[in-house]
C-alpha cells in the first residue's frame, strides 16, 4: 500500500477526491486528513506519508505556503501531487518542477495516469529537488524559469537552462544534450519540452529535434538543409520550417 493524505479545505472536494482513489487507486490509503496550512503543516511534520494531496487554495494560505512552513522545520520527502484549477502560471510552475498536478474537476484517467507515475517514483527518487524548485520558482512570481528539473530513473537533476544545447526525440521519449553533461534520456515527448522552451530560445526545426538557438553554429544549405550545433551534431531542417529558421536567423 501507497500512504496519503489529503489536503483540501473542502470537505466535499475530500470526499470527492477518496471515493475517486477508492474505485481507481485502491493501492492509495488515506492515512490522515487536513483542510489548513496549519493543520496540514502539523499533520505533515508528525506523520509523513509517501505521497500528498495538495490544494493550491486553502483557507489561511496556500499549498506553497505550507510547503514553505514545513520546510521551515523539516525536509518533506514525499511525492507532491498539486490539485489545482486552470491556473496557468502554477501549472506551468509544476510542469519546470517535474510535479504532478490534477485538475479539477479531477479526471479518472488522469488521476490512474499520476498515480501510475508515483509508483514509478517512488522506489528511486528523492522529491526535495521537485519541491525546492517549485518554490523558487513560485517565490520569483515571473514566469521566466531559469532552472529545469529533469526526473530519470536515477533521481531528479536539476539544469540551468542556458545550458541546454539540443534536445532529440526518441519516440515517447527525449534524449537532452547538455552543456558539460552527459545525455539524459527522458520519458516525456518532445512536444510536451517544446511547449515549455520555446519562450527561451529554443526552435523545432524537426519532428525530432529542438535547439537552442545559442549553440547554433551555422546553417547549411546544401544536403536538403541542416545546422551545425556547437556539439558539432548536423541536424536535418524539415521543409515546412526553413522559412522560419531563416527569418529567426535574420534577428540574431
Amino acid at each position: 500500500m501507497i500512504t496519503a493524505i489529503l489536503i483540501d479545505d473542502d470537505n466535499n472536494l475530500r470526499a470527492g477526491m477518496k471515493t475517486l482513489l477508492n474505485r481507481y487507486a485502491p493501492e492509495i490509503m488515506i492515512i490522515g486528513e487536513a483542510d489548513s496550512v496549519k493543520t496540514g503543516t502539523e499533520l505533515l511534520l508528525q506523520n509523513p506519508p509517501q505521497v500528498v494531496f495538495l490544494d493550491i487554495h486553502l483557507g489561511d494560505g496556500s499549498g506553497f505556503d505550507l510547503l514553505e512552513e514545513v520546510n521551515k522545520k523539516g525536509r518533506l520527502n514525499s511525492q507532491i501531487v498539486f490539485i489545482t484549477a486552470h491556473e496557468q502560471y502554477a501549472i506551468k510552475a509544476f510542469r519546470f518542477s517535474a510535479l504532478d498536478f490534477l485538475l479539477k474537476p479531477v479526471d479518472p484517467d488522469e488521476l490512474e495516469k499520476v498515480i501510475g507515475k508515483i509508483k514509478n517514483v517512488l522506489v528511486k527518487s528523492d522529491s526535495v529537488a521537485h519541491i525546492d524548485l517549485l518554490l523558487e520558482n513560485i517565490r520569483k512570481k515571473v514566469d521566466n524559469f531559469r532552472r529545469i528539473a529533469l526526473s530519470t530513473s536515477e533521481g531528479i537533476h536539476l539544469f540551468e537552462i542556458s545550458d541546454i544545447i539540443r534536445c532529440e526525440s526518441e519516440d515517447n521519449y527525449t534524449k537532452f544534450y547538455i552543456r558539460n553533461s552527459k545525455p539524459i534520456l527522458i520519458s516525456k515527448t518532445l512536444k510536451e519540452y517544446e511547449d515549455l522552451l520555446t519562450e527561451h530560445g529554443f526552435e523545432r526545426i524537426h519532428q525530432s529535434h529542438l535547439i537552442n538557438l545559442s549553440y547554433l553554429k551555422s546553417y547549411i544549405k546544401k544536403d536538403g538543409g541542416y545546422v551545425v550545433m556547437s556539439d558539432n551534431s548536423n541536424l536535418p531542417i524539415s521543409q515546412r520550417k526553413k522559412d522560419r529558421l531563416q527569418e529567426i536567423l535574420k534577428t540574431l
